[in-house]
């Protein structure tokens, strides 16, 4: 229900879960090619990996990856609702690496699907 959300906390929770799936990979947040290639696979290997992980329930860096991926969908989330609201979220400097990298994905992939560059 809008005007109930408390955007402040939700994205602090959002970036502390995704710090720790980052420090279970071993992301290096700072490293913006990384992230990129991470905002990639979030992206476009998402139900690959979920069926992957599916059938290996013991493989923890893919289940941990699919975690981190449903993480960047509420976090994109939270950021279109608040700002729906007119509200800025925004965490610290995991949040904006990551959802740099994914916008940035995000605007490439629809550049493809136009037929022109992102």
């Amino acid at each position: 229900m809008a005007g109930f959300e408390n955007y402040t906390r939700d994205t602090a929770e959002i970036e502390a879960a995704i710090v720790r799936k980052g420090i279970a990979l071993g992301i290096d947040w700072s490293d913006p090619v990384e992230v990129q290639a991470l905002a990639h696979e979030a992206l476009n290997h998402l139900a690959d990996d979920i069926r992957i992980a599916a059938s290996s329930p013991v493989n923890y860096e893919m289940l941990t990856k699919v975690e981190l991926f449903g993480l960047a969908g509420v976090m994109l989330k939270t950021m279109a609702e608040s700002a729906g609201e007119g509200l800025e979220s925004h965490g610290g400097p995991v949040w904006k690496a990551f959802a740099r990298a994914l916008w940035a994905e995000s605007r490439a992939r629809q550049g493809d699907e136009d037929g022109q560059p992102g």
